[in-house]
């Protein structure tokens, strides 16, 4: 038996570690956390200094058993999880839960998984850190209580099985005044002026600094210019230049990676921890931009080679972040020279990125000559300007260049890639003059990354903390993340060309969401309860200051326990006056009159979602109820709107003898015929729905379900062999059957078909739900 044992969180990074130690070492992985609060009331003894209560789910015992007696077996335990909070918190309950001694247990810590880097470690190791582990411990705590605490509220004063969360509840509030302030935004219309000058190759533009409000000054700017003399007033050329980025933080390799590779939040650090694991990067949680020294050097030497001593620049950045945690270096790849890897495609796509940005920040700034010319007109005292830029050496943007977020774009930027050799006074010939309708621009909606961005920038959240939030408030039903189709918008433009001035109408599509966070109705509801019955929880000072609180246990500098009292008390307080005092929250909002009834018509969340009600709960008539359909929400939905939905279901015709109905169901639109039915093609809206089309969508369905039809049987007729997706099988009610290899399915009696149904009905389960049937 080794003398050493050694144990990490992933049995990824068990087996590559195991290959830089020798015969002495095992290396074996927790797979994680091995133990975690009990889910009972009974987790946190509050009267007891917030003692916690843990246990170990079913799931580790058998490699907490195995690590117990691998443990026992050796001379020197090493703990090597994760370098943060959360990995220190992990070796701990190790340490606790495997009865391990100080004496001969060791705790070691490294940022990249490569041989020299965990044999420096082996050399100087450490202790447990309980400064760290208060600090974790102090967010899982808090975060339990307020979980426990809040979400009984939310039960009986909103709606059953919600949740609330403490950081995750203030990053709805986020998303819902984002919303909120998009809803109100009303758009100012301007008209711009652009004029084209020269010819061909040396065809540039110049804009005139201010818009016009109105039309009728867009059109007489453009008269005043029919017979006008342009000439070059000015020029001024002036170098600049451009930095590169410092090397990514786990908030901006999740931002970057979100707008040059489309990944989510999630799916980026699940990838970064693969190429964590496997040797290619170091750490990837971490919100430090510093680079070792050894990585400077490393940098600089595969920069002198690939691209010359010119490009290269030796920089040192300073971590911004208020809160920034241990001192960890930023996400850089483990080997620079290494510009690719071996992998998946989204592993390839991740490394690459992560090298560029690495590579990139030690490399020479790009240098450019701009030129500026400003223009007169000789009819007027405007001046139009023209911007040019010419690159002189490309520096750092020979490798990379950072991505900007939408709403950090210029609207419409008529800067020109160079300008012609121009001179002063020089008269210039115009082809073409546009005043073109341009409308203002809302807040841009949040996306996953843009959100960890305003997050990190209030000082919410840690880099372990970013994507569980995100994933969270999608999980909960209180945020989503889908496209939205924009509206047509007219927009008028006028063009002076020769003598003539034209004018025509233009529409554009605006409006249109990729992959943007919206708020739910409930997530609505649930935010404004919040927000008016517990203030602090979801007020971005008060939550940015819990987390430095925690920032300073973890440097020794606070008691955590007296954290969690001074905390939790006010809490529990305003907990119990909530639950006497506070009405149910419905969001309910009245939208006016039915047209023909007079009847009150209302929306608000009920216990199955959002719907329009039309009369009083408590009259004698029983009131009508219509649930909203996608896309439409309780704080946005007009009169109108509402009365629409009360149109289905409607019928549309009658086939085969049989009436055939259209309506919304929770799967989308339908129609029905004859107990069946029949889902209606995003492209068709119910209300327009035709007899001649619902026919054609009832016979395309029946030839598909024929064509899938292999078998069936006079003895029960919900006994079918059916073509799969995956090949042929048997749905015998609502069991579906695996059919064995080498039987034919045409073939299969009715009597076959319920022997292999009952032997997969009686087969044990395995870990992951699904049945199998043991081989002799």
């Amino acid at each position: 038996m080794a003398k050493n044992l050694l144990i990490v969180e992933s049995p990824a990074k068990a087996k590559t570690i195991e290959g830089y130690l020798g015969k002495d070492f095992t290396v074996k992985s927790s797979y994680g956390h091995i133990r975690d609060l009990v889910k009972s009331e009974d987790a946190i003894d509050i009267n007891n200094n917030f003692a916690q209560k843990y246990e170990v789910p079913a799931d580790k015992k058998q490699v907490v058993s195995e690590l117990k007696k691998l443990a026992k077996e050796a001379e020197m335990v090493w703990l090597a999880s994760d370098e943060d909070r959360e990995g220190e918190a992990i070796s701990w309950h190790l340490f606790e839960t495997l009865g391990l001694k100080d004496a001969s247990t060791k705790r070691i810590v490294f940022h990249e998984i490569t041989k020299p880097a965990i044999l420096r470690a082996i050399e100087s190791p450490r202790k447990i850190d309980y400064n760290l582990v208060y600090a974790q411990q102090a967010r899982r705590v808090l975060d339990r209580l307020v979980g426990f605490e809040l979400s009984p509220v939310l039960w009986k004063k909103v709606k059953p099985s919600l949740s609330a969360g403490r950081v995750q509840s203030v990053a709805v509030r986020l998303i819902v005044d984002r919303e909120r302030e998009i809803n109100k935004f009303k758009a100012e219309a301007a008209f711009k002026i652009v004029a084209i000058f020269g010819k061909s190759k040396e065809a540039f533009k110049a804009e005139l600094p201010e818009r016009f409000a109105k039309q009728e000054d867009a059109e007489k700017f453009l008269t005043d210019c029919i017979n006008a003399e342009f000439n070059v007033n000015s020029l001024e050329t002036r170098p600049a230049k451009r930095s590169p980025a410092a090397p990514f933080t786990t908030s901006t390799l999740q931002q970057e990676a979100s707008r040059k590779l489309g990944f989510s939040v999630l799916r980026t650090m699940t990838v970064a921890q693969k190429l964590y694991e496997s040797g290619k990067i170091t750490y990837m949680r971490t919100d430090s931009v510093n680079l070792s020294d050894t990585a400077l050097d490393a940098a600089a030497l595969e920069i002198n080679s690939a691209y010359g001593t010119k490009y290269h620049q030796h920089r040192k950045y300073k971590t911004k972040s208020a809160g920034a945690q241990e001192a960890h270096e930023a996400i850089r790849p483990t080997y620079f020279d290494q510009h690719t890897i071996d992998g998946d495609p989204s592993e390839k796509r991740l490394y690459e990125l992560i090298w560029k940005r690495a590579i990139a920040s030690q490399m020479s700034e790009a240098l450019f000559e701009k030129t500026t010319a400003k223009i007169n007109i000789s009819t007027r005292k405007d001046e139009l300007v023209a911007n040019g830029e010419v690159m002189k050496f490309d520096g750092f943007l020979k490798v990379y260049l950072e991505s900007v977020d939408e709403d950090e774009e210029p609207q419409n930027n008529e800067d020109n890639a160079m300008l012609p050799p121009l001179n002063k006074g020089q008269r210039l010939e115009l082809q073409e003059m546009t005043a073109t309708e341009r409308y203002s621009r809302p807040a841009s909606r949040y996306t996953e990354a843009s959100l960890v961005k305003k997050l990190e920038e209030l000082g919410i959240g840690r880099p372990s903390t970013y994507a569980p939030t995100i994933s969270t408030i999608q999980n909960r039903g209180y945020v989503v993340k889908e496209e939205r189709e924009g509206k047509l918008r007219n927009f008028r433009v006028l063009t002076l060309k020769g003598q003539n001035i034209t004018k025509e109408e233009k529409s554009e599509n605006t409006g249109a969401e990729r992959n943007k966070l919206f708020p739910t109705d409930i997530g609505n509801v649930v935010n404004d309860f919040l927000v008016q019955h517990f203030q602090d929880i979801v007020d971005y000072n008060f939550t940015a200051g819990v987390e430095k609180q925690f920032d300073e246990i973890a440097q020794g500098l606070e008691e955590w326990t007296t954290m969690i009292r001074n905390f939790y008390d006010p809490f529990h307080k305003e907990v119990q006056n909530t639950i006497e005092t506070a009405d149910k929250a419905t969001g309910e909002r009245d939208l006016g009159v039915h047209p023909e009834s007079g009847k009150k018509i209302s929306v608000r969340i009920g216990r199955y979602g959002p719907f329009v009600q039309v009369g009083d709960s408590d009259s004698e008539e029983k009131p009508l109820y219509a649930s909203l359909r996608a896309g439409q929400s309780i704080e946005t939905i007009s009169l109108a709107e509402a009365l629409e939905l009360f149109k289905l279901p409607k019928k549309v015709g009658i086939f085969e003898d049989k009436d055939m109905t259209v309506a919304i169901g929770k799967f989308g639109p339908y129609v029905k015929h004859n107990s069946a039915f029949y889902s209606l093609p995003k492209d068709i809206d119910p209300l327009d729905l035709t007899e001649e089309r619902a026919i054609e969508l009832i016979i395309e369905k029946r030839k598909k379900d024929a064509e899938k039809l292999i078998k069936s049987f006079d003895e029960d007729p919900l006994v079918k062999i059916l073509n799969g997706r995956w090949g042929p099988y048997i749905e015998f009610g609502k069991q579906n059957v695996k059919i064995p290899k080498g039987k034919e399915p045409l073939e299969l009696t009715y009597e076959e078909c319920k022997a292999l149904a009952d032997a997969e009905a009686k087969a044990p389960k395995k870990p992951g739900g699904k049945r199998f049937v043991k081989k002799k």
